[in-house]
C-alpha cells in the first residue's frame, strides 16, 4: 500500500510537470528527427573548378557526380577556391594534371581526391598529378578540422550551464529578491552579473584555447588573439542566454531540461556535420544558431588563417545575440519587480 501511494505521488508529480513530460517524450523525437534530416539528406556533390580541361575528362568528372564549373582563367578559379565556392581546382600544366584542394575539411578533401584520381587515371594512367592545398595539409586529421568547433561548443555549453544554475540560485536563495528591494536598476543588475560571471568565462575561454592549441597541438594558422575574441563572444552569448532561460526555471533540473531544446540542435548546425547534406530549408535554421557563427569564425581563423575583416560578420552577429539576450534579461526582471 505504501509503495503504491509513493508511486502514485511520483506519477502525479510528473503529470503536473509539463516541462518534464516534454523532455521525456518530445525531446527524443526532436533529436531523432534532426538526425534523420542530417544523415538522410541530399547527397554531397564536390564542387570542382576545371581550367581548360579536355572535354572527355570533364565528362568523366560530371559522370562521377561532381559539380564541374568551367574556367578559362586559372586565376579566376583560384579566386573562387579561396572564396569557398569550390572544393578543388584541376588544370593541365605542361601536360601534367595539377590538383589544388581547398583543404579545410579533410573528409571532403579525401572524397574529392578519390573522385579526381579515378577520373584522371582513366584519362592519363601513366601520369601522376601534382597536388597542393590552399588550406591545411595532406596529413591533416579530422580532429584538426573539428577541433575549432569543439572549442567553441565546450565553451558555450559549460558557460550556459554555469550561468543558468548560478543565476537560478541567486533567485532561489533570495539574493536577487533582496537586490530588487534596493534602488538598483534592472540593467545594472544584469550588467553586474554579466561582468562578474564574465571574468570566469574569459579565463575559461583562454584556458580551453591555450590547451587545445598549445598542448594538444591543434592545427592553427591564424591569430590566437582572434581565437580568444571569438571564444569570448561565444561564452558571452552563452552567459546571457543561460541567465535569460534561468528566469523560466525553478530548479537545476529544469535548467538541464533546456539542453535538448537549446544546446543539442546547435550541435547539428555548428559544423560538426556537413550542412550541405541537409535539405536547403533545414540549412536556413543555422542562421538563428549562435554556435554556427562562432564555429564558422573559429574554423576560419584556425584552419584558413582568416583576419578580422574575413570574420567580422560572425563577430557582429554574436555581439547582436549577446545584446538581444541581455535586453531580454532586463525585461524578464520585470516579473520580479516593476521599476
Amino acid at each position: 500500500m505504501r509503495v503504491r501511494a509513493l508511486a502514485l505521488r511520483i506519477i502525479q508529480q510528473f503529470i503536473r510537470d509539463k516541462r518534464t513530460l516534454a523532455l521525456i517524450f518530445l525531446a527524443p523525437l526532436l533529436i531523432m528527427t534532426l538526425l534523420n534530416f542530417v544523415f538522410n539528406g541530399q547527397a554531397i556533390k564536390p564542387d570542382i573548378g576545371a581550367v581548360s580541361l579536355p572535354q572527355q575528362l570533364t565528362e568523366r568528372l560530371e559522370n562521377a557526380d561532381a559539380d564541374v564549373t568551367m574556367f578559362t582563367d586559372k586565376e579566376q578559379a583560384e579566386k573562387a577556391l579561396a572564396n569557398g565556392e569550390l572544393d578543388a581546382v584541376i588544370s593541365i600544366d605542361n601536360g601534367k594534371p595539377s590538383i589544388r584542394l581547398e583543404g579545410s575539411d579533410p573528409t571532403i578533401s579525401k572524397a574529392v581526391m578519390l573522385l579526381l584520381q579515378k577520373s584522371i587515371q582513366a584519362e592519363t594512367a601513366a601520369v601522376q598529378p601534382s597536388i597542393s592545398y590552399l588550406h591545411g595539409k595532406d596529413d591533416m586529421s579530422s580532429f584538426d578540422s573539428f577541433g575549432p568547433v569543439l572549442i567553441g561548443f565546450f565553451s558555450f555549453f559549460f558557460v550556459f550551464m554555469l550561468a543558468g544554475v548560478a543565476f537560478l540560485r541567486e533567485r532561489t536563495t533570495g539574493t536577487l529578491e533582496r537586490l530588487l528591494a534596493t534602488p538598483i536598476r534592472r540593467q545594472e543588475i544584469v550588467a553586474g552579473y554579466l561582468l562578474g560571471f564574465g571574468v570566469f568565462t574569459l579565463l575559461q575561454a583562454a584556458l580551453i584555447a591555450w590547451y587545445s592549441i598549445g598542448v594538444l597541438g591543434l592545427y592553427m594558422t591564424g591569430s590566437i588573439w582572434l581565437v580568444l575574441l571569438v571564444n569570448l563572444l561565444l561564452t558571452l552569448t552563452a552567459l546571457t542566454l543561460g541567465t535569460l532561460l534561468s528566469t523560466f526555471a525553478s530548479s537545476e533540473f529544469q535548467i538541464i531540461q533546456f539542453i535538448p531544446i537549446v544546446i543539442v540542435p546547435q550541435v547539428f548546425f555548428s559544423g560538426l556535420f556537413n550542412l550541405e547534406s541537409m535539405d536547403p530549408w533545414l540549412q536556413k535554421l543555422s542562421y538563428i544558431m549562435p554556435l554556427f557563427y562562432g564555429a564558422d569564425a573559429m574554423r576560419g581563423i584556425m584552419i584558413r588563417g582568416e583576419s578580422f575583416g574575413d570574420i567580422q560578420l560572425d563577430i557582429y552577429v554574436l555581439i547582436g545575440f549577446s545584446a538581444a539576450f541581455a535586453l531580454l534579461n532586463i525585461l524578464a526582471l520585470k516579473k520580479q519587480r516593476s521599476i
